[in-house]
């Protein structure tokens, strides 16, 4: 089940989304794809249809969803990254944070920063917490996801090589796009396959152009593992977006492109790059 965070006019909604193509991104032309408005915020209650239902075309896509406490970033989770970053993959994840001011939704620039000349994409699945988490054993771990959605790390390299800290690197505004909507896992029917997020391809282009590719399968930390780990050293809040890393292949975006992340099985957005 999809669900998307949107906009008609002022008001934000919820919806669960239909009608999709067999590759969940979002269509550009003529479609039959909708979304089925819920009551309130799927985050903290049960889903529940209003009865009311808005074509896709006629709404606004969200990031679909505001962490209300933060985004946890993992750094060098592929082996092929870390070598094309010159380094070698960590013995334990490499656990950063980015400011829910970083977050942004679907076609909302990304504003490269004044103070950075080199800014990179960085495809990657979220993984979206549904409730407080702490020291949560890597068995257990699905009992505290939401879902997934799709996340693009866009982080100023050039300030990554000279800071102490990924703080300014990752953390600027802008810097979290998230969307389209939240893949929620539900059983699958007779004959499907259904979302795996161990076994999905990731993917990211920049003016239309596939410029990375990788598949989470080559994940050195598994998102279980990943949970576990990241939740022996904080507490986990509802709403908080946990990014899993980034298969090799990222690069630069300029001023004046489009930079585009999906993942198989859930869908893609776009953003255009500006600098101001």
């Amino acid at each position: 089940m999809k669900i998307a965070r949107f906009a008609t006019g002022d008001e934000i909604r919820y919806g669960i989304v239909e009608g999709l193509p067999a590759d969940g991104v979002v269509p550009s032309g003529e479609s039959d794809a909708r979304l089925v408005v819920l009551k309130g915020d799927p985050l903290y209650s049960v889903p529940q249809a209003t009865g009311e239902v808005v074509q896709l075309a006629d709404a606004r896509l969200l990031s679909p969803v505001i962490p209300r406490s933060k985004v946890v970033g993992i750094g060098k989770n592929y082996a092929a990254h870390a070598a094309e970053m010159g380094s070698e993959a960590p013995a334990e994840p490499i656990v950063f944070l980015k400011p829910n001011t970083s977050v942004i939704g679907p076609d909302v620039p990304i504003v490269l920063p004044t103070w950075s000349s080199e800014v990179h994409y960085e495809a990657e699945l979220a993984v979206v917490i549904k409730s407080l988490a702490k020291d949560v054993p890597a068995s257990e771990a699905s009992r505290v996801i939401l879902g997934y959605t799709v996340a693009n790390d866009v982080s100023a390299r050039d300030a990554q090589r000279l800071d102490a800290t990924w703080a300014r690197a990752k953390g600027f505004d802008t810097s979290c796009p998230l969307g389209p909507w939240i893949e929620i896992p539900e059983p699958a029917a007779a004959g499907e396959a259904g979302f795996d997020p161990a076994n999905a391809v990731v993917r990211a282009r920049v003016d239309g152009q596939v410029v990375q590719e990788g598949t989470t399968a080559d994940m050195i930390t598994s998102i279980p593992k990943l949970i576990s780990y990241v939740s022996s050293i904080f507490t986990l809040l509802p709403g908080d977006v946990v990014l899993t890393g980034t298969p090799a292949g990222v690069g630069e975006i300029r001023a004046g492109q489009r930079v585009e992340v999906e993942v198989e099985g859930i869908g893609g957005f776009g953003n255009p790059v500006v600098r101001r």
